[in-house]
């Protein structure tokens, strides 16, 4: 039986995505959801257990597993085609019925699925959100697994780290991605402006570069966890973290935003808008420099009406940048966890897994994968592969849905100029600190 934690935690998870949850009536529906996910959980774990004790697909039964991701590409979604293909053709007795949920909607039908025992065998997670789906028992524990296929110490720290809760492994790196600093070539040489590698160098160009047309620089700080996404490096920048966010690291990050949005240097706008709008603006030559992610680079190459380049992120104290991408799990409720794990180990080969992630923009999670010469000697992608030295994990905890909801406020009421960035940084830490994990 769950803890009372535990059910907190889902609600967390669920309250966390969109706000899509505020009216009463469908609290109700989602905390009533909640009560079944006690019982349908544990019960769906019993027959899991039996399962896998047979042998899953080595009985000679036709196996059909679950599948579900949020990729929505043509170019993504041809390559998972293949890969499944590609296994079921090795393996005649399994079949693979994938199923496309979107990025917005996958948590909460996890969850509602969960409740109804209709859970997928595989699911693809955000990476933050990882730790929070293992505490609530709704992910297997695959430690074992992992331990016999001995690929684990292949993985960087930081992607492997948000698989990881109370020091069991409940999943896989799929791909990873972070933030770097993208820049319109043509208009920083009209202004006669560098590449900013500092934070002094990045306002004065966002100075330069501003004009009745144009911002100098955007980014996003829309209230979702994108805002915090993006937030966050600027914080690790200036020396901080979440687990001591009330400091003058915090604050200075706070300000550099202040100034950016009250000199109109960055439109406040950048509260509304996602990343997926910031990259329009950028690409049609309404913004001269964005903060945004690998997954661009396909997108700027096919459809981009401006000359553009991409640099690390400026440093201040320190360089830092924030580490996205998605994760492998298998759920609890998998009555084939065997089989579903040799599909994940399958999807990870290299080849297998190159295509997936060339086609997606995303960056291996694997050292040795990184150093293929299609990250290295691609000079654009190369920059976001050497950040993955210094890309952070946001593996604060089950509790990070809330710890991320207060700083998205924070971040707000900073653009805004509803509260000075101390008060909106004070305000925040007194949301953080009892959702930090002991």
């Amino acid at each position: 039986m769950k803890s009372a934690a535990a059910v907190h935690t889902i609600f967390d998870i669920l309250r966390g995505t969109k706000q899509m949850h505020k009216g009463m009536k469908k609290l109700a529906i989602a905390t009533a959801a909640m009560s079944l996910i006690l019982t349908a959980c544990g019960t769906s774990n019993d027959n899991a257990s039996d399962a896998n004790k047979n042998g899953g697909a080595a009985s000679g039964d036709k196996v059909t597993i679950q599948w579900w991701d949020s990729m929505t590409s043509e170019a993504t979604q041809g390559a998972l085609s293949k890969i499944i293909a590609d296994y079921e053709t090795a393996h005649p007795n399994v079949k693979i019925e994938r199923t496309f949920i979107s990025f917005a909607d996958i948590k909460n039908k996890l969850l509602l699925s969960s409740a109804g025992n209709q859970m997928p065998d595989i699911v693809w997670l955000d990476n933050p959100d990882h730790q929070a789906f293992a505490a609530a028992g709704i992910l297997a524990d695959i430690t074992e697994e992992v331990k016999a296929w001995g690929q684990a110490d292949k993985y960087f720290d930081g992607p492997w780290s948000s698989t990881v809760y109370q020091g069991k492994n409940y999943g896989v790196p799929i791909g990873s991605n972070n933030l770097a600093l993208y820049y319109n070539v043509d208009m920083l040489k009209a202004a006669n402006v560098t590449p900013p590698k500092t934070w002094a160098e990045l306002l004065e160009a966002a100075k330069k570069l501003t004009t009745k047309d144009v911002y100098g620089f955007s980014m996003t700080a829309v209230k979702t966890e994108e805002g915090t996404f993006q937030f966050l490096p600027l914080m690790y920048q200036a020396g901080s973290d979440i687990t001591n966010f009330n400091s003058e690291g915090t604050v200075e990050a706070a300000k550099l935003l202040q100034n950016m949005a009250s000199n109109g240097y960055m439109s406040k706008e950048v509260i509304n808008q996602k990343q997926s709008d910031t990259v329009v603006q950028f690409s049609t030559g309404k913004v001269a420099m964005m903060m945004n992610g690998t997954w661009q680079i396909p997108l700027l190459r096919k459809e981009g009406k401006v000359n553009w380049d991409v640099v690390e992120l400026p440093i201040n104290k320190q360089g830092g940048t924030i580490l996205g991408g998605e994760n492998w799990a298998i759920t609890k409720a998998s009555k084939h966890k065997d089989v579903a794990f040799d599909i994940i180990k399958f999807a990870n080969e290299p080849d297998n897994l190159k295509s997936f992630l060339q086609a997606a923009g995303r960056l291996p999670s694997r050292e040795d994968y990184l150093s293929d010469p299609f990250w290295q000697d691609d000079k654009q992608l190369k920059v976001f592969a050497d950040s993955m030295k210094v890309a952070k994990a946001r593996a604060y905890g089950p509790n990070y849905p809330k710890i991320s909801d207060a700083i998205q406020i924070m971040l707000q009421e900073v653009i805004t100029g509803a509260k000075s960035p101390e008060d909106a940084v004070k305000a925040a830490d007194a949301k953080i600190k009892p959702n930090l994990q002991q």
